[in-house]
């Protein structure tokens, strides 16, 4: 026999399972139009206690083409806390700005933060925290690498998107220089038209792929026109210590050279493209030794 208590009841129950179906449809309805994305963030470098600004941009994924998302959140987080915040602009980029205070090369990321139009989604990139007195070798990307061509003096702006295989040992002799004493730019090739975002990010995963010690990659044009203006620059912050260049083509070497910095060309070049008063070394260990 049925009592009219347990029909409310009954009721009742029925009432929220609806409304359970009905919030659930709206929530993967809601999840479903929302844009997947990726994000992508360059290298900073700073010193301790002084603030820097870390740029990332937000990027959908589309089937064909991929647009840059503005009017978006994003947080940065060091050590898994979030540090800064900042809205991606029309061009999907945002600049989060922190003051560290330690010394070090962190792993810090930057995500998507609370949107309604956004899913999910997380770069990474290093912030190098260096004391401006400590030394900083930068060093072209391709002196890292073994290129099969005829010529010993490959073309400039050689990147890792070519497949380049590592220098025999040049990781473990790096990671030795870097270990107490310097810290290191890596010089990597911007192609015209490029996306220094993306250049970052492949460069990024090719040195975490052969083991490479971290360091600030710096993404410039692949002819090495303004390498000598971001000496300059370094030098103008305060960066005196930016004065050894190591590296694979002469457009590199004279950079330093005419600004009377020392330059170390590797593998040897043929005598036609070593620069007057550049060294070479055969190979890094060679590298490490006049270092």
């Amino acid at each position: 026999m049925w009592f009219p208590a347990s029909v409310r009841i009954i009721k009742i129950v029925l009432a929220f399972v609806l409304l359970f179906a009905i919030v659930l449809d709206h929530t993967l309805l809601v999840a479903a139009d929302k844009t997947a994305a990726t994000v992508v963030v360059k290298d900073a470098l700073t010193s301790p206690n002084q603030a820097v600004t870390i740029e990332a941009k937000l990027i959908g994924k589309g089937l064909v083409a991929r647009t840059a998302l503005g009017g978006e959140p994003l947080e940065l987080l060091v050590d898994g806390k979030v540090v800064a915040s900042a809205m991606t602009g029309g061009d999907g980029r945002a600049f989060l700005s922190y003051t560290p205070t330690a010394k070090g090369i962190k792993l810090v990321q930057v995500r998507v933060g609370q949107s309604p139009r956004v899913d999910s989604a997380e770069g990474q990139a290093h912030l190098a925290v260096w004391e401006k007195r400590q030394p900083i070798l930068m060093i072209e990307l391709s002196s890292l690498m073994e290129i099969p061509t005829p010529s010993r003096v490959p073309t400039i702006g050689l990147g890792p998107e070519s497949g380049g295989k590592p220098m025999a040992e040049a990781a473990d002799e790096l990671e030795k220089l870097t270990r107490f004493y310097y810290g290191v730019i890596y010089v990597a090739p911007l192609p015209a038209g490029g996306d220094s975002f993306r250049v970052s990010m492949e460069v990024e995963e090719w040195l975490k792929l052969h083991k490479f010690p971290a360091g600030y990659v710096l993404p410039l044009s692949a002819d090495l026109k303004g390498l000598g203006e971001k000496i300059d620059e370094f030098q103008a912050a305060g960066w005196k210590t930016v004065k050894i260049g190591v590296g694979r083509s002469k457009a590199f070497a004279e950079a330093f050279l005419q600004r009377r910095l020392d330059a170390i060309m590797v593998p040897e070049p043929s005598k036609g493209e070593i620069p007057r008063k550049a060294q070479v070394a055969k190979d890094w260990k060679e590298v490490r030794r006049k270092l």
